[in-house]
């Protein structure tokens, strides 16, 4: 994000190439240029939220030895799934193990956003979505339980913080 090389920063700040970076850990970026707008895009590539809601889990959190690739956005009643970008449903799951439905979009440049935990899909893998369509439904978890959509955005194989790409 800043031009600097990892090499650079585990020097500077004295962190050995084996060693784990905490949350909230501050470190020392040296000979910083502006930050590169990898994230950022124009006009109608920007991401939006898939549903408006509070964060329940944010990305990279812990609950019971896993680590949150994604955010937990809770929702207070049944609410509309939005396609975050324009891209190409790639996959499509009625049971993705802990995550229940999933729905993977394809936006091309090697990014992908992944929608969990909802009740319902109204699209499955071929097709295309515009950016804000509906895609989806999430209703209230039984027995008074938080409901949310697992929210993840990926670019290749990585999961991204979803909070750098969205407005």
């Amino acid at each position: 994000m800043y031009n600097v090389e990892i090499d650079d920063i585990l020097r500077v700040n004295n962190i050995s190439e084996g060693a784990t970076i905490e949350i909230g850990q501050m470190l020392l970026i040296p000979n910083r240029s502006k930050p590169q707008s990898e994230a950022v895009f124009s006009g109608n590539d920007d991401f939006i939220w898939p549903l408006k809601g509070k964060i329940l889990s944010a990305f990279g959190s812990n609950y019971q030895n896993l680590i949150n690739r994604g955010i937990n956005i809770q929702i207070s009643e049944e609410a509309d799934i939005l396609a975050s970008r324009a891209g190409k449903v790639v996959f499509y799951a009625d049971n993705f193990g802990n995550f229940g439905r999933t729905l993977i979009i394809d936006h091309g440049n090697g990014l992908r956003s992944i929608y969990s935990r909802a009740s319902e899909f109204f699209v499955r893998p071929g097709e295309s979505v515009q950016r804000g369509a509906l895609i989806g439904r999430i209703g209230q978890a039984p027995g008074g339980k938080n409901s949310y959509l697992h929210f993840e955005i990926r670019k290749g194989v990585m999961p991204q913080n979803p909070l750098f790409y969205l407005p």
